[in-house]
């Protein structure tokens, strides 16, 4: 009896230990969640660089899965058992993508998604400043979207802190640099240790009087129902419709984490999808989205990422495209090409694309 005792004291002790722990992590949660305003401006300039009319840039959009998405990588929220890649793959990951991002170092401007700061998933490297010191003719501008504590799951080997966002590299300085809060909230508890998304707007100045408006965007990956999905598309269409309208030149970049519209794959080395793959909900752009004067940009001929249920198999793994590029009625498509790298460093490939500025279209 008095064992039965001491075993019962010695669960209540521990039910007790771990429920003052639980409690103690929320309300550090609460304390220090990150609570981004709708408008945050993140740099401006008094002496801009000023953009010809009738020229033709160059632009890249990567979503390098903060180095930790590897071919031989599987992770946990996709429907795999991963959580973290090793520490030298990780090495290896953000010099893969810094040797291809230095190769390109011409590139006009640079739109990077998923790229840490101070992550225990990237072992504290600051990729940022790392990619800036690649790219050290561009001028740098990093917007926060994951910025936790101590991410709790999986529970068994948690992620822990997080420290990441969106990143645009440019070879001119824009007037100013403005991060945006996107819609969606996935209620309390589980909102405190999601990411907070957004898109980052650059703008500068055109001799003509006009904008470019260039927009790094993630847009959210794991809404089941479309709910948040829809809210996000929904601001980004009113935010680029009305810059638009203003006269200006707007470019939206980035992971849109959908396929674009009407979209027919010509890539036949893997199962290409659309849907749900493990718990991952790929849904697709609906086709009346824009007006039909603007214009998708994609490379239909190589996926521009892959499913990471599981390591890459590039007989079997599910692959897509969701790294995008929209542009307005007043600039025209030159050329666009995603460089199918194997997924080496990245779930995730880089899509490069030229465009041209038209002159005497505006509004």
């Amino acid at each position: 009896m008095k064992i039965l005792k001491k075993i019962l004291k010695a669960v209540l002790i521990i039910i007790t230990i771990l429920g003052v722990g639980f409690i103690g992590l929320i309300v550090y949660a609460m304390i220090s969640d990150y609570k981004p305003k709708e408008k945050e401006m993140i740099s401006q300039s008094d002496s801009p660089s000023i953009l010809k009319d009738s020229h033709t840039f160059s632009l890249l959009t990567w979503n390098i899965g903060y180095a930790g998405l590897d071919k031989d990588m599987d992770f946990f929220m996709d429907g795999g058992t991963k959580v973290i890649t090793s520490e030298n793959s990780c090495l290896e990951n953000i010099s893969g993508i810094g040797d291809f991002l230095r190769k390109n170092d011409t590139i006009d401007f640079i739109l990077i998604q998923e790229i840490d700061r101070n992550s225990k998933r990237s072992y504290r490297i600051d990729q940022y400043e790392k990619i800036a010191g690649i790219l050290s003719v561009h001028h740098a501008f990093f917007a926060k979207n994951y910025n936790v504590f101590f991410v709790p799951v999986p529970p068994a080997n948690p992620m822990g802190k997080v420290l990441s966002g969106i990143a645009i590299y440019s070879k001119f300085i824009p007037e100013s640099a403005t991060r945006y809060s996107l819609p969606g909230h996935y209620g309390f508890l589980t909102q405190l240790f999601q990411l907070d998304r957004c898109f980052m707007v650059n703008r500068y100045k055109i001799e003509n009087g006009n904008e470019l408006v260039l927009i790094n965007t993630h847009n959210e990956a794991f809404d089941k129902s479309g709910y948040i999905r829809k809210a996000q598309m929904e601001r980004l269409r009113e935010f680029v419709l009305n810059e638009y309208n203003s006269g200006n030149y707007v470019i939206t970049g980035g992971d849109w984490n959908q396929y674009p519209p009407d979209f027919k794959p010509a890539f036949t080395a893997n199962k290409s999808f659309t849907g749900q793959i493990g718990n991952f909900n790929l849904m697709g752009i609906e086709s009346d989205y824009m007006p039909r004067e603007w214009k998708w940009i994609y490379d239909p001929a190589a996926p521009s990422f892959r499913t990471v249920m599981a390591a890459y198999d590039p007989a079997t793994t599910p692959t897509s495209v969701c790294d995008i590029f929209l542009i307005s009625p007043n600039i025209e498509s030159v050329s666009v090409k995603c460089h199918h790298l194997g997924f080496t460093n990245s779930d995730h490939n880089p899509v490069i694309i030229q465009i041209k500025l038209l002159s005497g279209t505006l509004k």
